[in-house]
Parts: C-alpha cells; structure tokens; sequence
C-alpha cells in the first residue's frame, strides 16, 4: 500500500498489475506509466539479498524487452543505501518507501 500511496505523489499516472508466468515466476509490483515503461518491484521479507530475489524480475525484463526500465527488490535490512545488483536492478531496504531522506 506504500507503493501505491508514494505512487499518487507523482505527475504521471500509473497502473499497477501483478507479473506471474507460465513457469510461476514472479514480481509482486509491476508499475506501468502512459509511455507504457515498466518498472518492477520484488519485496522480500528476508534481510539479505541473493542472485535469486532476483529472478521473476530477470523473467519481466525479458518479456517487456525494451519497455522495462528498472527492477527493485525491497528487503528487511537496515542499509541506507540501494545496492546495485546489474544494470537496471537493485536491492534497497524497504525503508526508503518511508524515509526517503535515507537514499542518497
């Protein structure tokens, strides 16, 4: 509900689906604008980070093809900064959705 809450902040209007495919993978938020780039958002519940949180968001990269702008795991860790995973992905606390004096 932070998401879509910090969503209304921004001038642009976006949509907000699920991603789940044939192979059951996953993204929890999948942030659509008008010029229908793609933004995903995996939240994790753990405080570490593995190559793997990553994999429903490599999964919408590869079915958005140039659309998918960036992908996102939130989790449980008390890091200030977002940790650059690969380009286009990054792991960050959840806490930014909150704090976003947290975020340099």
């Amino acid at each position: 509900s932070e998401i879509m809450k910090i969503a209304t902040w921004s001038e642009q209007r976006c949509s907000f689906f699920h991603y789940r495919d044939k192979d059951k993978n996953e993204v929890d938020f999948v942030i659509g604008n008008q010029n229908g780039e793609i933004v995903g958002i995996e939240v994790k519940s753990s405080a570490t980070v593995s190559p793997k949180d990553f994999s429903g968001l490599k999964k919408l990269q590869e079915a958005c093809g140039t659309k998918f702008i960036q992908g996102l795991v939130l989790f449980d860790h008390d890091q200030a900064t977002p940790i650059p995973y690969r380009e286009s992905f990054y792991a960050a606390p959840i806490s930014i959705l909150w704090d976003a004096s947290s975020v340099p």
